[in-house]
């Protein structure tokens, strides 16, 4: 059954702390709430990735931070396919079942495009947007961009493009995980200096097949429309979702502040939790 929550107020706090469960079109959708202040809907990326990565402990001394683990992963449901619609409509569910009249929303990588259609589709319900490490458009040009950046990590790691490949092509959800775990130091600054520091997160990285549509995300023309107050978060060496990308978000949207972070991949929060947390946080004051 959903946990049905109070409407005391436009940043409604009283959610129960642990793990919650909806259903979506007879589907299971499930989530975590941590931490304390006003409500972050946190959309991690992937898509088919464990969202446990992104959990954000620093970041749970500023927001009531509510953690979805998306449709085709972890203990929710699956489907037969998957599309940014499909994403965006359990997102709206999960934000109705807080019972908020708006909240703030964190989407990294493909989460950040679930959170752009959804401010673009549902404005009145949100607070304020964090986009980390995301962009406004996919397309040709997109991937082509991240595939010469994982070509280039071979100087680094010349096993790291045939895992990402493996990765990318896996028909089956252990040879996802494994292809990950191999590929994933291109996506950090700096990954053989700090091995060790994320030996843990390496090991903990899960992933499922989801068959997506082929549609292009592009919602470019279209960043002019939100005004939520709006922080833009990007590493500065992320292979994937870079500066490049980041700066058409904070040129697009009205009012939005660029963060960069000098010594981080994909994954600030991990490599730069202060500088990360920081940023996210300073989005209450505006």
């Amino acid at each position: 059954m959903p946990v049905r929550l109070g409407r005391e107020s436009p940043l409604n706090t009283n959610i129960t702390p642990g793990t919650h469960t909806i259903t979506v079109s007879n589907v299971r959708q499930v989530y975590h709430v941590a931490g304390r202040g006003p409500v972050c809907v946190a959309h991690s990326g992937g898509p088919g990735i464990d969202s446990a990565y992104l959990r954000m402990p620093l970041l749970e001394q500023h927001y009531t931070m509510v953690y979805l683990e998306p449709v085709g992963t972890g203990d929710s449901g699956r489907l037969d396919q998957y599309g940014l619609d499909v994403y965006v409509s359990f997102l709206a569910a999960v934000v109705d079942d807080l019972a908020s009249p708006q909240v703030h929303l964190l989407g990294h990588s493909h989460g950040g495009f679930v959170v752009q259609q959804y401010a673009l589709d549902h404005p009145s319900r949100v607070a304020g947007l964090i986009l980390y490490d995301t962009s406004p458009v996919t397309g040709p040009d997109f991937w082509e961009s991240a595939m010469a950046g994982v070509t280039a990590y071979a100087a680094v790691d010349p096993r790291v493009p045939a895992a990402f490949q493996s990765a990318v092509t896996a028909t089956d959800d252990e040879a996802m995980t494994a292809g990950l775990r191999e590929a994933v130091p291109v996506y950090f600054a700096d990954f053989p200096n700090r091995r060790r520091e994320f030996e843990s997160f390496v090991a903990g990285i899960r992933a499922w097949i989801v068959r997506q549509d082929s549609e292009p995300f592009d919602v470019r023309a279209r960043l002019g429309e939100i005004t939520a107050p709006t922080t833009v978060i990007v590493g500065a060496h992320d292979f994937i979702c870079g500066p490049r990308w980041a700066a058409l978000l904070h040129r697009g949207i009205p009012g939005s502040r660029l963060v960069e972070l000098k010594a981080s991949g994909h994954f600030g929060h991990l490599e730069e939790p202060a500088e990360f947390t920081q940023a996210a946080a300073a989005l209450l004051e505006r």
